[in-house]
């Protein structure tokens, strides 16, 4: 986020976009509520009717997969009615003339055509977002898991650069991440392009900093996504894989090809807290201690680096990641990994990573620090971007529509897009063994719209088999005027009806993130 989540709540405009944020982020949907209730504008832009629709001024019900069309023609009327922040854009941005050039191809009719939304609201969105500020967008896996998520996200920092809605309270660009501390794994260096604080292995000095560091040599060749590792562990190219606190059988697109992958393997080591749907498969399991269990931090979705404190004994044989690690390689007779506890680590973090240089567990004591915090003596950085952009000037980028991979056809009519409840978690490691919330939703639905489900002569409760070009699962049909016709919805928890075992591994050519949200399926009621 380039903002703080408690900024939320004194927005004057909230566009949230890609984002069921009452089930998937629950707290920061209270902010938007408080938003709403000191009369802020909310515009909710989603296929489906979900519960933000009641509090929303403004619904957009576009097509899955047409935000870039949607969020562009919103910018052309901003443009075209002189509604732009035009001292912000010549002080702050570069670029603007091509930019303006491009929308000619997302006039209101066409975008209308593309998205399904009536042209006026189209207008009528844009026109509030851009005369209500400060406004801030807010958006999670919606917008990013396309085979043009990059292309979505420069769509929506186009919206806010044009109209100045970035780098002052209560604006910004806020993506919601998916889990506790996927920000702070980010940050780490669990990515396969660059080091801990985004320094890119491609860098020959950052590279050389490293390696005096760390005592070694390192590659400056960027490494595999997940999907891609899946990819080569199916041909055969990669042996073995450690896999720490994943579970790919649920969480992966086109499941039955990770399945296949990893059985594929040589070797397979899985750490995790739970005998999860990979650990089955493993060769070794490693039991690690859960976040009650041990010392650490998180980073969260505002970037604020927050202390994890050990409340109890871990159970069992189970450790700490970070020890697990350290004695595999002491096994292996790599030397730098002789840390003794998790605040050493931060001590190396602080000391190789300039966002993280003055953060210390001394610091976090008194309670969280947002990045960037240089120094020990610097305050954290709420808000992004207020004086210029990381790369100086803010660059507008011209954009085409570009339709998902795989659209329904004769075969496979419907388009099914994926999420969360707000009573599971992820791929259901840990939730799907608590009694109580399984008591609440312990099994797979199919959410269809009415006139879908009458056109298949398929019933509320009904047992259904739902199909893509890679494979069919059980659900339950839940008939429901939340789904839009042509679009059904599942969950991703549930092993039993598993939604991934459906979904798309096309790729964005940038980010490299799988389709998730869009492909095609049918949905017949099973004769079983």
């Amino acid at each position: 986020m380039t903002n703080s989540i408690r900024e939320i709540g004194n927005a004057a405009c909230i566009l949230a976009i890609g984002t069921n944020t009452t089930e998937a982020h629950p707290v920061i949907a209270l902010e938007i509520k408080k938003a709403v209730r000191q009369g802020g504008k909310l515009i909710v832009a989603n296929t489906r009717e979900i519960e933000l629709v009641q509090n929303a001024d403004i619904w957009l019900r576009h097509r899955p997969g047409t935000d870039v069309a949607l969020l562009t023609g919103m910018v052309k009327v901003i443009v075209d009615e002189g509604l732009a922040d035009t001292a912000f854009i010549e002080e702050r941005c570069e670029n603007f003339d091509d930019f303006k050039e491009s929308l000619k191809a997302f006039d209101l009719d066409s975008v209308s055509h593309i998205t399904g939304v009536p042209a006026e609201k189209i207008a009528e969105a844009a026109r509030t977002y851009a005369t209500n500020s400060p406004a801030s967008i807010l958006y999670a896996m919606g917008i990013t898991q396309h085979s043009h998520g990059t292309d979505n996200v420069m769509a929506i920092a186009n919206l806010a650069m044009l109209t100045g809605n970035i780098g002052k309270p209560s604006t910004g660009v806020n993506p919601l991440r998916g889990q506790n501390n996927v920000q702070g794994a980010c940050d780490l260096g669990a990515l396969p392009n660059v080091y801990p604080g985004y320094q890119s292995v491609a860098d020959a000095a950052i590279k050389e900093k490293f390696e005096k560091a760390w005592g070694a040599t390192l590659s400056d060749k960027p490494g595999l996504t997940v999907t891609e590792m899946f990819d080569g562990a199916h041909k055969g190219t990669i042996k073995a894989m450690y896999i720490v606190g994943e579970n790919p059988p649920l969480s992966e697109p086109d499941a039955n090809h990770a399945i296949e992958a990893l059985t594929k393997l040589d070797f397979l080591v899985v750490q995790d807290i739970f005998m999860s749907e990979t650990a089955e498969l493993a060769d070794v399991v490693l039991p690690a201690a859960s976040f009650a269990e041990k010392d650490g931090t998180f980073t969260n979705t505002e970037r604020r680096v927050q202390r994890v404190r050990q409340a109890f004994e871990p159970v069992g044989d189970a450790k700490p990641d970070w020890w697990i690690t350290c004695q595999i390689a002491r096994k292996m007779g790599i030397n730098g990994f002789d840390f003794e506890s998790s605040a050493e680590i931060m001590t190396e973090i602080a000391s190789l990573t300039p966002s993280y240089g003055g953060i210390s567990y001394e610091r976090l004591e008194e309670g969280g620090l947002q990045w960037p915090c240089p120094t020990p003596e610097h305050p954290g950085t709420p808000i992004l971007h207020a004086q210029q952009f990381s790369r100086g000037k803010g660059h507008f980028v011209p954009l085409e529509y570009k339709p998902s991979v795989e659209l329904p056809d004769d075969e496979y009519p419907l388009l099914l897009t994926t999420g969360r409840s707000l009573f599971h978690w992820h791929s259901g490691t840990m939730t799907r063994r608590v009694g109580g919330l399984n008591d609440l939703l312990g099994e797979g639905w199919v959410d269809i719209s009415p006139m879908d489900a009458e056109k298949l002569g398929i019933a509320h409760g009904d047992h259904v088999k739902v199909s893509s070009r890679r494979g069919s699962v059980p659900a339950r049909a839940n008939v429901t005027e939340v789904s839009d016709e042509g679009v059904v919805y599942m969950n991703m928890h549930f092993a039993e009806s598993s939604a991934n075992v459906l979904t798309n591994p096309a790729l964005d050519p940038v980010a490299k993130i799988p389709e998730f949200k869009v492909c095609a399926v049918r949905v017949e009621k099973n004769s079983n």
